[in-house]
């Protein structure tokens, strides 16, 4: 249990440092597209909203109680969503930079907006990994602390419940 709830944590924190990154790397760009359609711009504006939904919930699952596994469906659903950013992002570059798994030549400088784009896709496809392990403890979590336990009855045995209406006395 004490060992879930750490790693429960560690990834918690992970989704919402790679959220943070993601969240400022696009809105730097957003912000350098002044007077730009919002249409052009609809798959950096959903970067920027899943990224503020992964940080809102990432800080308030952050909060170590064995309630928190029960979100796994969000887990997933968030983990989806962050791989449709990847999807959106690589689309949009489609291969200016070359191959977006290929790092060499990788420069931190205010003028290589290439190792911004990979930076900005790399912790994208970070951020959906961390999302779906999460779901994955979580569905782990919650499997194995609702197990039911059945009861035989031999064979021949009548089993009779008793009405809820009716009193011991």
């Amino acid at each position: 249990m004490v060992l879930a709830n750490m790693v429960s944590i560690i990834l918690r924190l992970g989704e919402l440092a790679f959220a943070a990154i993601v969240a400022g790397l696009t809105g730097v760009y957003l912000a350098s597209q002044k007077g730009a359609s919002s249409w052009s711009l609809g798959r950096f504006i959903y970067t920027e909203v899943v990224a503020g939904l992964s940080i809102i919930f990432a800080i308030i699952w952050l909060i170590p109680f064995s309630s928190s596994f029960i979100h796994w469906p969000a887990d997933f659903f968030i983990s989806v969503m962050w791989f449709v950013v990847f999807g959106l992002l690589v689309s949009w570059l489609d291969g200016g930079c070359g191959n977006i798994f290929n790092w060499d030549g990788i420069t931190i400088n205010d003028n290589n907006t290439c190792s911004q784009w990979k930076a900005n896709i790399a912790f994208a496809f970070l951020s959906a990994i961390l999302w779906l392990v999460s779901a994955i403890l979580g569905v782990y979590w919650v499997r194995k602390h609702t197990r039911t336990h059945h009861t035989t009855v031999p064979a021949g045995t009548v089993h009779r419940r008793r009405r809820w209406y009716r009193s011991r006395v």
